[in-house]
């Protein structure tokens, strides 16, 4: 295992970015009140199999004006730990800004540093053009086409907390990162009451998001899944992620809600 020195760590840390960022992307708006406010603060811990390999925290920060309009201001930030850090350091950073009624996207930025891989991504959304706009380090991609409500997809997460789960329930949502469009989809299983490796028992929903628009180790699995358990409450947080990749499962599980 410990010669895997690219799929070992991308199978961990990577993948909880991926899905803590993306998994929610697709559901449609209710017309109630925010399930989240600035100062919040959720922390999970990243395993692969029963591997400690580092750790995630989602954060609302105070809403902050972009090009003239007051958003919110979401954060993303995940780290390898030192036993990983000796084979792929992992130390990201996103910062998405989305408008106060939760309709799109302003901003977006991803600083990425994952062994010798490094980002500086901004997305910039020009709603008025309709195109999105894509930097990394400064050079520039040409400008996309938005689709109508799309947002990036940590927007994207924190919006799919605005709406209420009932089982079968089908949802998509349009998701961009400045790079290409896609039709985030997902699929409400079941709801179940589950107990984290801490002892802390919820009552959940089991939603299942589709594959088809993630590459990576996830392409390369035939039978990948990734589940993910939202609590049936008004708040809607993720308390557990688990996916299935040709390297191993990947779990992550809530330990610190502030």
């Amino acid at each position: 295992m410990l010669g895997q020195r690219t799929s070992y760590p991308k199978a961990t840390v990577w993948v909880a970015i991926l899905l803590l960022s993306a998994a929610g992307l697709p559901l449609p708006l209710q017309a109630s009140g925010m399930p989240f406010a600035p100062g919040e603060r959720l922390e999970y811990e990243l395993r692969w199999e029963n591997i400690p390999a580092g750790s995630a925290i989602l954060e609302v920060h105070s809403p902050k004006t972009i090009n003239g309009e007051t958003a919110h201001h979401f954060v993303l930030t995940a780290q390898s730990n030192a036993f990983i850090d000796l084979f792929y350091k992992v130390r990201d950073r996103i910062d998405a800004y989305a408008d106060l009624d939760m309709t799109c996207s302003v901003h977006y930025e991803k600083r990425q540093n994952e062994g010798r891989h490094k980002r500086n991504e901004v997305v910039v959304f020009d709603w008025d053009a309709r195109e999105a706009r894509y930097t990394n380090y400064g050079r520039s991609r040409p400008a996309i086409e938005l689709m109508a409500g799309s947002f990036d997809p940590l927007s994207a997460f924190y919006f799919s907390r605005t709406v209420g789960l009932d089982i079968g329930q089908r949802l998509e949502r349009p998701i961009t990162d400045g790079r290409r469009n896609v039709i985030g989809r997902l699929r409400v299983v079941a709801r179940e009451k589950i107990i984290l490796q801490n002892g802390a028992c919820y009552d959940t929903f089991r939603v299942e998001p589709e594959l088809n628009q993630v590459g990576g180790v996830f392409k390369e699995s035939k039978d990948a899944r990734i589940h993910l358990w939202i609590t049936a409450d008004e708040r809607r947080i993720p308390v557990r992620i688990k996916s299935k990749v040709v390297v191993g499962h990947f779990v992550g599980e809530l330990v610190s809600v502030r």
